[in-house]
């Protein structure tokens, strides 16, 4: 109980401290509507949140984090520019790892600023941090921002760089998908007599599964397309590759990342954005010279964000999740926004974790 107790008197003065940067307390429910986050999240989600029902409600989850609730709640009646914090359990299930919590404390700070994106990027990073100051984490940087861009620039069919854009927080499947849209891995054999066949193939046989006679032809005749393309070129395919691996200091990466925006010129609006985020961060304090940067960080945890992202960690204690993590998530405002949209980024901090770097048992 005393755990617990200090948890909630730290989470209590981290969101003062947000309170008096000008954010508004707000507190979404426990119980989240299922379906919004499975629209954003597909059926994936069920493996990581508790989910219940009623008669009159439907689905609901307990709720797997704040920032879908606050992104709702700010779309639908928010006033613009607005600055929020909450202080409340979130629900993970674990089925893999019985040590990680399926139930903590968050502590957050959501920004909705329209005029002045790298600002508030340097704004919630720097209150993070300040958060943070006097306990041993080091900070993680990236811009999953930069490789969307690379990706909508490719030259190749839109249908591929869709499905590229779906799996980008799939490290795993994009890679098996640039492959494959490059011609370096072999076509399965099953694909191969797919492919040799022509015309409409539903009607021939009798129709087992949930999938309707025209959704099938469309899917054959959409492969049929992909593999009429040609492949990606190799130039590209390298520059891609070689933006993926960049981890530097920010300086470093930076002029990497220029040279690399030679052969994949799409990406060099996000980079004028990083640049402008440096700056922003420097006028703020921020050592940024030596501040690490991850062109590929966050793709395996972050699936909301499309812009910058940043993460805190011990490295005295690797087996501790994320103390702190945020980035920006403007794509999702278009998503719950019903047609209206706002740059919005945001950040949450672990009060459990925080009392565990001190020295205090949580």
């Amino acid at each position: 109980m005393g755990d617990r107790l200090s948890a909630l008197s730290l989470a209590a003065r981290l969101r003062m401290s947000f309170e008096a940067a000008g954010a508004r307390v707000v507190e979404p429910p426990f119980l989240q509507p299922a379906e919004t986050l499975l629209d954003l999240y597909g059926e994936d989600i069920r493996a990581r949140a508790y989910v219940t029902s009623d008669a009159l409600r439907g689905e609901q989850m307990l709720r797997p984090d704040f920032t879908v609730p606050v992104v709702e709640m700010h779309m639908r009646d928010g006033a613009e520019p607005a600055r929020y914090t909450y202080a409340g359990d979130v629900f993970r299930r674990q089925e893999h790892d019985e040590d990680r919590a399926n139930e903590y404390l968050q502590v957050g700070y959501e920004v909705f600023e329209r005029h002045d994106p790298a600002g508030s990027d340097a704004e919630v990073f720097a209150l993070i941090a300040l958060q943070l100051r006097d306990l041993p984490v080091r900070a993680a940087t990236g811009d999953i921002g930069i490789l969307m861009a690379a990706v909508e620039g490719l030259n190749t069919t839109s249908l591929r760089k869709a499905a590229l854009m779906r799996h980008i927080w799939r490290p795993r499947r994009f890679r098996a998908m640039l492959d494959q849209f490059a011609g370096r891995s072999p076509v399965a054999g099953s694909r191969r007599k797919l492919l040799s066949t022509e015309g409409v193939l539903t009607g021939q046989v009798p129709a087992i599964g949930k999938r309707r006679p025209a959704e099938v032809d469309a899917r054959v005749e959409a492969l049929r397309a992909d593999a009429a393309a040609p492949p990606i070129a190799e130039n590209e395919l390298t520059a891609l590759e070689a933006l993926m691996a960049v981890r530097e200091t920010i300086p470093y990466a930076s002029e990497q990342l220029r040279d690399i925006a030679v052969d994949l010129p799409a990406i060099n609006p996000a980079l004028d954005r990083l640049d402008a985020r440096t700056a922003a961060m420097k006028a703020r304090g921020i050592d940024v010279d030596n501040l690490d940067f991850e062109a590929s960080y966050g793709r395996t945890s972050m699936e909301y964000y499309d812009g910058f992202v940043f993460g805190f960690y011990a490295d005295s204690r690797p087996d501790l999740p994320v103390i702190a993590s945020g980035g920006r998530y403007d794509a999702l405002t278009r998503q719950l926004g019903q047609g209206a949209e706002i740059p919005a980024v945001g950040g949450v901090v672990r009060p459990d974790l925080m009392l565990l770097l001190e020295g205090v048992k949580s």
